[in-house]
Parts: C-alpha cells; sequence; structure tokens
C-alpha cells in the first residue's frame, strides 16, 4: 500500500469520524425544538387570532379604557392591559403575551432535553402545549391562562439551566421571580400554586431541608395574603368590592342547606325557605346568591348588604364550628364537581371558548376553521379521563409519593411541578366557590410534564410507582361509570326568582 493511499484512507476514516461528531453535535443542538416551539407558537396565534375574550376579560378591558379598577378580578392584568392598549387596542396583544409566554416555556424546556438527547420527552412537552384543551384555554384572553403562561415560562428559564446541572444565572432568577410574583397576583388563590413551587424550584437547584422549606413556605402564604389587598388597593388603586365575602357566604349557604338550618345570619326563615325550595344552593357553584335575577336576596341579606355584615367572619365561623360534619359535606359535594370524578355526562364549563363574550368594546373576531376544530378537540378531551382534573391531581399526588427520594435535577424540578399541580387543585377544598375547568389549566399542564419529566429521569421508586399507577386507573375506572351516565350532572339552572318586592 503506497503512502499516499494509506493517507487517503485515514483521511475517509477521519472525515466519517468528522462527519458521526456532527450529527451528535446536531442531535444535541436545542435549535430544532426552539424553532418548532416557534412554529407552534406561530400557528397557534394564526388559529385564534385576535383572541377570544370571555366575561371577566371584557370587564377588565373596560376598567383598563376607564381607569376606574376593581379587586373582583385581580387588577394587575387589567393594568397591564391598560399599558399595552396604549400602543395596541383589543385582545392581540395580551394573546401574543400569553403565547409567546405559554411556548416560551414549553420551547426552553424542549430544548433542555433534546440538548441532552432526550427528545422522545422533548416531543412529549410540545405535545402537552398543542393538547387542544389545554391550548383552547391558553389561547382566550382571562387570568388563568395569564397565570399558566407566566409559570410555564418562569419553569423553562430553570429547565434550562437546571436540566444540564448549571447554576441559573441572576438575571434569569430575578426575571423567574417576577413571573411567579405575577402569577400569585392575577389569580386570587394563584398561592397555593406559586409559593410552594417557589419554594421547591430552590430546591432544584439544592437549599434547605425539607422542613424547613415547608415552615418557609406557610409563613410566605400568610405574608402574600396580608399584602395581596394592600397591592390591589394601594398600588393598583383598585377599589374594595368585598370579593371575599363570595366563600363565606357561599359555605354559611351550604352547611345550612346539609345541616337543615332554619335559617342564615341576616336571612328571615321565610326567605331561606323560598330560597331552598327554588333550589338556590348548588356544589356547582356560588353564582344563584349574586344573581340580581335569581338568589340575590340572599347574597344582599347575608354577605354584601348595605351595612356591609360586620360579622359575617364572625357568623362564618359560627356556624363551621356548630356544624362540622354539614361544612364537610358541602365542602366534599363541591370539591368532588370541581374535580370532575363522580359527576354526569358533559358536564359544563369544560370546553374552551369558541367566541368572545359580545361587547362594544370592539374586543374579538368571528372564529375561523382553525380556532372551531380546536375547540372540538378540546370538547373532545374535556369529555376524556385527560380532561378530568381530579385524574391530574391522582397522578400529581402519585408522583410525589414515588418520587419524593430523587435527587437529580431533572427529578427535582418534575418533583417541583408535581407540588404545585397538587397543592392548586387541593385548596379547592377549601376555597373555591365554582366549578370551571379552566381553573384546573396550570395544574393539568403541571402534572402532564411533571409525569414526562419524572419518567425520563428515571426518578420513580418502581413499587411506589406501580402502586400509585393501579390507584389512578382504579379511580379513572370509577369515574368514568359516573361519566357515562351512572351519576347525575350537578349543574343544574335556578330559575329566576320572585321580584325582590314581593319576597316575604
Amino acid at each position: 500500500m503506497s503512502r499516499a493511499e494509506g493517507w487517503t484512507r485515514d483521511q475517509i476514516r477521519g472525515d466519517g469520524d468528522g462527519r458521526a461528531e456532527r450529527h451528535a453535535q446536531r442531535s444535541r443542538s436545542p435549535l430544532p425544538w426552539l424553532a418548532a416551539a416557534a412554529f407552534l407558537c406561530i400557528a397557534s396565534l394564526a388559529a385564534r387570532w385576535p383572541g377570544v375574550a370571555m366575561y371577566d376579560s371584557v370587564s377588565q378591558y373596560g376598567q383598563g379604557i376607564d381607569g376606574d379598577y376593581t379587586d373582583w378580578h385581580p387588577p394587575i392584568m387589567a393594568r397591564l392591559w391598560s399599558l399595552l392598549r396604549l400602543g395596541w387596542p383589543g385582545t392581540q396583544p395580551m394573546l401574543l403575551l400569553q403565547m409567546l409566554a405559554w411556548w416560551g416555556g414549553l420551547g426552553l424546556i424542549a430544548a433542555a432535553l433534546g440538548r441532552r438527547q432526550r427528545h422522545g420527552a422533548a416531543a412529549l412537552v410540545l405535545l402537552v402545549g398543542v393538547a387542544p384543551l389545554g391550548l383552547g384555554w391558553a389561547t382566550a384572553i382571562l387570568k388563568d391562562a395569564q397565570m399558566a403562561a407566566a409559570l410555564l415560562l418562569a419553569t423553562g428559564l430553570v429547565a434550562w439551566w437546571r436540566l444540564d446541572d448549571r447554576a441559573v444565572p441572576r438575571w434569569a432568577a430575578a426575571l423567574a421571580g417576577v413571573l411567579i410574583a405575577y402569577a400569585t397576583l392575577v389569580r386570587g388563590n394563584a398561592l397555593f400554586a406559586t409559593v410552594p413551587f417557589s419554594f421547591a424550584l430552590a430546591h432544584v437547584a439544592g437549599a434547605r431541608p425539607l422542613w424547613q422549606r415547608a415552615v418557609l413556605a406557610l409563613v410566605a402564604m400568610v405574608a402574600v395574603i396580608g399584602l395581596s389587598p394592600l397591592i390591589n388597593h394601594r398600588l393598583f388603586g383598585a377599589e374594595p368590592t368585598q370579593v371575599e365575602r363570595a366563600l363565606p357566604l357561599y359555605d354559611m349557604a351550604g352547611t345550612a342547606h346539609e345541616a337543615g338550618l332554619a335559617t342564615l345570619p341576616g336571612l328571615s326563615a321565610a326567605q331561606w325557605r323560598e330560597a331552598e325550595r327554588r333550589g338556590c344552593y348548588s356544589p356547582y357553584f356560588w353564582n344563584p346568591f349574586g344573581e340580581p335575577a335569581q338568589c340575590d336576596f340572599v347574597g344582599q341579606a347575608v354577605a354584601f348588604g348595605d351595612d356591609q355584615r360586620p360579622h359575617l367572619m364572625r357568623d362564618w365561623a359560627a356556624i363551621l364550628l356548630a356544624h362540622p360534619f354539614a361544612y364537610a359535606a358541602h365542602r366534599a359535594g363541591h370539591l368532588n364537581s370541581n374535580l370532575r370524578f363522580w359527576v354526569g355526562p358533559g358536564e359544563g364549563d369544560a370546553a374552551p371558548p369558541l367566541v368572545s363574550e359580545r361587547n362594544d368594546l370592539g374586543l374579538g373576531a368571528p372564529p375561523g376553521p382553525a380556532a372551531a376544530a380546536l375547540v372540538d378537540g378540546g370538547k373532545l378531551m374535556a369529555l376524556s379521563p385527560l380532561g378530568w382534573p381530579f385524574l391530574w391531581l391522582a397522578v400529581a399526588l402519585g408522583l410525589l409519593w414515588a418520587g419524593m427520594r430523587t435527587t437529580s435535577a431533572q427529578g427535582r424540578l418534575a418533583f417541583a411541578l408535581a407540588l404545585t399541580a397538587a397543592c392548586m387543585s387541593a385548596s379547592f377544598a377549601v376555597v373555591s366557590i365554582a366549578s370551571d375547568l379552566r381553573y384546573h389549566l396550570w395544574s393539568m399542564v403541571a402534572a402532564a410534564l411533571a409525569l414526562i419529566l419524572m419518567v425520563d429521569a428515571r426518578a420513580l421508586d418502581i413499587r411506589r410507582a406501580r402502586i400509585a399507577g393501579a390507584v389512578v386507573v382504579a379511580l379513572g375506572v370509577i369515574a368514568a361509570l359516573g361519566h357515562l351516565g351512572l351519576a347525575a350532572r350537578i349543574y343544574v339552572p335556578v330559575p329566576p326568582h320572585i321580584p325582590p318586592a314581593a319576597h316575604p
């Protein structure tokens, strides 16, 4: 063999090694996953442009126009919208922000996985983002979507560095903190998700022992509860609407209904009998007590009257302490409705909206074929086990139990996601007053991502994972029987009541 021939063969062998190395580098590149997320973001915007404005959205946009803010819906979103509308009126800038955060967060997680050649997990992460039930709600302009999108972007920022065992830069940690703070303020009960999530994310990088973080999280929750009204009223200038009275009103009515009480404080026995006759109380939601055409006379007498019922909280505590089992039955019934466990087929307020709420503010536009297809997919998904919040709560709890000993950065991130999902959904056992599926948008997305990351990291105790999986399947089978028709539908329309002047 000549020297030239040997050199040629070595060169060929070297070129082959180079091609293999370049292929490996391409397979580790995050760019394809970031590009895929960007494409899905553009497609989502095109499908739902200019965004769907719901009843809450219309109210908040109107506040931004008038400059008269209230705290019935957290005013931070209305304030942000008032700034955006100066340069771009309508729903478009909010939809753009939501989709950039939604796909930005998912894209960063997928790209971080792809960089480690975990391509199957990366693809599943993006699949979570295109699931029609979640994406349908994420493209509606409302506080639930804003919360979920902000937390997704915060998660993506942490994942980008921590999945490679790198420290999160200070600027990225600060940005994630701002996003979590926004998510906390944009929903009244978001603190049950964001505070545990914050402390769990800190553990992703290694931090304090578990018991210390648990104590600090409880202290932080109390601080958020105390500071939020001050921020809403003094910083954002929102007028108080006594929205916090809706929960004790609902609890008192529910407890009185379950215990068979003669009346409620501030309400005559004859009025309560009329309310019961008309079916004002529902495990589904508190709404009839706030609707003038239905049972508002109960709400006015017990919580929202001119005197503002100064002893409402004392009356609430007294009824709960006197009838704890009735209160527990009321909360259990509502939690069942909220999580959609033993409910009838086609329970309402599940599918994402197709059209905007009627308004004279120029919000929304007629939907196109892509939007209709997305919503139709969301309807089908809501009917399936993938659209049942209780099942995702069970998944999150199972992951916490089976993955509690994980030490890897990816396992810890998955644990943090499972924790925020479980805490948010479980909080509805005591603080919820309605059963809309959109309240679980973040919980369901977080639980799905936790499952993907935990399984991919092989961070689960196998024995515990099998037990947890069996429990989830068993619960799903039981619930399916109800959804197929064995359970009665919980939502029952309340007929209009007689005029207030004619009340007993």
